[in-house]
């Protein structure tokens, strides 16, 4: 057998390990969504967290009663009591059954959590980010302005997932639309829906603002694949920007038990192995590098990801 032919069979070997590790860490994704919904609906317990339970059925009855007070020509804003409960009950649990959504949701509140740890283990605050810090004082005004607004809109998401709660604004436009198309009639003319929707702008969203600040750093956003240096709202955001993934996605290649996707993203995204294990103990300080991860181009990792991608 030639070296060639040798060196075939081993990187063909790598990949298949690559290809299981990634497999597994879908598997156990991919069955997130439905346990969620599963658990919602009862008291079952044990299969995820109570934290991650709590906050996304906080949120989706948050979002509930902002349509149902929308639709009712009230501020959803506001935030006040009113109301028919039972209407807010049945479409909260509607909701519930929206699978869009509660990936969404998921996702929101384990970055939050993720947040969390990440202060606690490394002092990595979750709001003000060394590199927001230095975007805030950069000398193109239209720079500074965005990095303000992220933070603004950074504090204001780590305020809301602390009182359960999410903004429809918050959503991404084509769920935005799609949560509102199932408002039910009722007492109200439709001019507090058509109000919501006037108003709506994704660009403003804190995810919004997240991509558009990525993108305005253009060749220096390479600097918001440091976990450490970023913060993982940034993070996430440049992991989706360079890899064109799901932001959703990048966050929870963060959560441990998810190395092999984690690595993989960031090889996609061209860093050498050096950084991308300094990100993987971050994340996870007991993860292992995934074998020969540095011997595949950025465009092979992508490609291995791009077949493993979840559904």
């Amino acid at each position: 057998m030639g070296k060639e032919t040798m060196d075939l069979a081993a990187d063909d070997a790598v990949e298949a390990i690559l290809r299981g590790g990634l497999a597994r860490e879908a598997r156990a994704l991919t069955a997130v969504v439905p346990v969620l919904r599963h658990l919602l609906g009862t008291e079952a317990q044990g299969l995820v967290s109570e934290a991650i339970l709590a906050r996304v059925r906080g949120m989706i009855l948050d979002i509930a009663a902002q349509m149902l007070a929308a639709q009712a020509g009230r501020d959803p804003a506001a935030r006040v009591p009113g109301g028919d409960p039972a209407a807010l009950d049945a479409l909260a649990e509607g909701l519930m059954g929206e699978e869009a959504l509660l990936a969404h949701c998921h996702a929101l509140a384990t970055e939050s959590l993720l947040a969390d740890r990440l202060q606690q283990r490394h002092a990595i605050d979750p709001v003000l980010s060394p590199l927001l810090q230095e975007l805030i004082a950069a000398e193109d005004p239209a720079v500074a302005a965005l990095a303000m607004a992220t933070l603004a809109a950074q504090s204001r998401f780590v305020q809301s997932q602390r009182r359960m709660e999410l903004a429809l604004g918050e959503l991404p436009a084509e769920l935005f639309h799609a949560l509102l198309a199932r408002v039910p009639g009722g007492t109200g003319d439709g001019a507090g829906l058509a109000r919501l929707q006037a108003g709506y702008d994704e660009a403003t969203s804190r995810l919004g603002l997240l991509a558009r600040l990525v993108a305005a750093m253009r060749r220096g956003a390479v600097a918001a694949l440091a976990l450490e240096h970023a913060g993982l709202a940034l993070f996430a955001a440049a992991i989706a920007s360079e890899t064109r993934c799901p932001r959703g996605e990048a966050v929870l290649a963060c959560q441990e038990g998810q190395g092999v996707r984690l690595a993989l993203l960031l090889r996609a995204a061209g860093l050498a192995v050096p950084a991308i294990e300094r990100q993987l103990v971050l994340a996870e300080p007991a993860a292992q590098l995934p074998p020969a991860i540095g011997a595949l181009t950025p465009a092979r990792a992508a490609a291995l990801l791009g077949a493993g991608r979840l559904a």
